[in-house]
């Protein structure tokens, strides 16, 4: 890649990582790894950890745009989004709507179902009065905090004792927690680069679902891309996916999380509006897959900015 070809263009990039979400760590290692690379390319990068003064940082530190790594709550959820569309400073990525679902696991969901997009029932959590609710749709039962990322506060429950008890730890990171029916089957992922889903990657691992330690630290979890499904099933995967990422109003770039049941139906979990860039994050691997390399996506990712 010509590093030099047009860097000037971005001007000076506000590269904003770390934060003071649940997933902070993981924000601070994909930043170190993208600002690495945007140094590489040659793009003018400052990096700045969010925290009270980070408008009046962006709004004086001379910066033409934003490269967003914030992972979780505040920087994934469409608050610094709105807050750079304020200081009409563009970003990479999702604008504050496309965020805001993508970050809100109910009303991701709501939109779906309502675009008739396939997605495992649910029930949302408020109280204890919910429980029976979710009890009736059958055990097992994926349990979940609505605003969190990277599997924090997730549990697979088995019984409605155990529900309960998932419910409350659940309900330690957020007020409000879904209730998801399990599926059993092949977990699969879709990255989304511009218009383009990238080669899907299939996901194995030995703990009871993709959890933390599995994502982030296991070296138990294997990752099958190309992901082995037969090819028309998985352009049709593909077509879902991004699909799953318009109904949201997500652009630029993300990812769409899904299972394929034993009888071949795809059910869609998530989509992530900011996914991880570090060693064991899966953007960057669908990316080679694809013939992009690490500096290239960062480059793509940051030419999303110059779409707004």
């Amino acid at each position: 890649m010509e590093t030099t070809r047009s860097a000037d263009r971005f001007g000076k990039v506000a590269l904003l990582m770390g934060g003071r979400a649940a997933e902070r760590e993981i924000s601070l290692r994909s930043g170190h790894a993208v600002h690495e690379a945007l140094v590489r390319l040659g793009v003018d990068v400052e990096p700045l950890d969010p925290d009270a003064t980070v408008l009046e940082r962006l709004r004086d530190g001379g910066f033409d745009r934003a490269f967003i790594i914030l992972h979780g709550r505040g920087g994934e959820d469409g608050q610094i989004q709105g807050a750079l569309d304020t200081l009409g400073l563009p970003y990479t990525g999702s604008g504050v709507l496309g965020s805001a679902l993508g970050m809100d696991k109910y009303r991701c969901k709501l939109a779906w179902s309502g675009c008739g997009l396939p997605t495992a029932d649910f029930v949302l959590l408020r109280d204890e009065t919910d429980l029976a609710a979710a009890a009736e749709l059958g055990f097992p039962l994926m349990i979940k905090p609505v605003h969190e990322g990277s599997s924090i506060g997730m549990s697979r429950v088995e019984s409605v004792e155990a529900l309960e008890q998932a419910w409350r730890a659940a309900a330690e990171f957020d007020s409000l927690v879904l209730a998801e029916r399990w599926i059993q089957g092949t977990e699969l992922t879709c990255a989304i680069l511009g218009r383009e889903a990238l080669p899907m990657i299939r996901l194995e691992t030995p703990h009871v679902f993709y959890d933390y330690e599995a994502k982030y630290s296991a070296d138990s979890t294997r990752y099958h891309c190309p992901s082995g499904l037969d090819v028309d099933l998985e352009a049709r995967l593909r077509t879902l996916a991004l699909r799953a990422f318009d109904v949201l109003g997500a652009s630029g770039w993300g990812r769409v999380d899904m299972m394929l049941d034993a009888a071949g139906q795809p059910f869609l979990l998530e989509i992530n509006t900011v996914p991880g860039m570090t060693d064991h994050s899966l953007v960057p691997m669908a990316a080679r897959a694809a013939g992009i390399d690490f500096d290239d996506l960062v480059w793509r990712i940051l030419e999303t900015s110059l779409e707004q």
